[in-house]
């Protein structure tokens, strides 16, 4: 058995049994891929896949265990590429983030300069996503840290922080009724038509809980999953948007937005910061965490990795 065939039998499944897929994946020939996994299966002594035909129709009970077996032959695999380019290239590489939009867009601007100011030689590659693609480019090791605020600590396979404490603010034309309003209610919000967050990102669940318990049903005009789309509409009259604060900072100085907090209505959101479970984390990767919140140590890190907790006071 080999690396190859390990790697094919994991791009199957990633690729949902489509052997055409994994081939163009994997840039080699399906007949190729469809000889190794067999080969495999014959040494293995047992099926890892249960066919009709040619194809490829589900994972057999033996094949999942052998499917847990490879995942951890893979990261560890990973891992010994992480410690190579670590001892022998200290302060070089390259460090692929995992975050959203908002994330990408308004926060890690700072973060990401330091860590290129301290480690120059470093390059840093920015994978945009849903919080649950952002959970999927980590446990398929296509990023090391991931950043978002929800649906990271929904998956055992990684080991999650939290990062920072942020609320949603209220934002509406310079003219409009509610621009005076310093302390709006659900109900002045729930007359209006919203440009709101798509209910996967951004803190979108704790404004939809907060309608239902006070028995309200807001009028969503627009969903977006960018916090510059939702700006645009609401300028251009669409209605009263809802964004993370963090999103108001280049406009503070602008005059036609006004953002008024809604900490009062939603409380206050936490953006977590991820990496998968039993990762090598290399020197700049701990950096760049420190950059991200100066809680984040490497001896916090590394004791949450070993299984010693994952929670923090901010």
């Amino acid at each position: 058995m080999n690396l190859h065939q390990f790697r094919f039998v994991q791009e199957a499944v990633r690729r949902n049994l489509n052997l055409t897929e994994t081939a163009k994946a994997l840039f080699t020939s399906q007949p190729g891929i469809s000889k190794a996994i067999l080969e495999l299966e014959e040494e293995l002594g047992v099926d890892i896949f249960a066919r009709h035909g040619k194809r490829l129709r589900r994972v057999t009970e033996p094949g999942q265990e052998v499917l847990k077996s490879i995942e951890i032959i893979m990261r560890e695999v990973a891992n010994l590429k992480r410690i190579g380019e670590q001892f022998s290239k200290q302060d070089a590489g390259t460090l692929s983030i995992a975050t959203t939009h908002t994330q990408a867009r308004y926060f890690l601007p700072g973060p990401v300069a330091a860590l290129r100011k301290r480690f120059p030689k470093v390059q840093v590659v920015l994978h945009q996503g849903m919080p649950e693609q952002v959970a999927r480019m980590l446990l398929d090791d296509v990023a090391e840290i991931g950043l978002a605020t929800e649906a990271l600590a929904a998956y055992d396979e990684l080991i999650t922080l939290p990062c920072y404490e942020w609320q949603h603010v209220m934002v509406v034309p310079a003219g409009h009724a509610l621009a005076g309003v310093e302390r709006p209610t659900l109900e002045q919000l729930a007359t209006e038509p919203l440009v709101l967050y798509h209910p996967t990102v951004t803190g979108r669940t704790r404004i939809d809980q907060a309608f239902a318990r006070a028995r309200l049903k807001p009028h969503v005009a627009l969903e977006a999953i960018d916090s510059d789309v939702i700006k645009t509409y609401v300028r251009i009259g669409m209605g009263v948007g809802i964004v993370a604060e963090n999103a108001m900072k280049d406009d503070a100085s602008n005059g036609d937005l006004v953002a008024r907090p809604l900490g009062h209505l939603f409380g206050a959101n936490v953006t977590r910061v991820a990496f998968r479970r039993g990762a090598y984390l290399r020197q700049f990767v701990y950096a760049f965490a420190g950059e991200l919140s100066e809680r984040l140590t490497p001896a916090l890190i590394q004791r949450a990795m070993t299984g010693g907790g994952t929670d923090y006071d901010l």
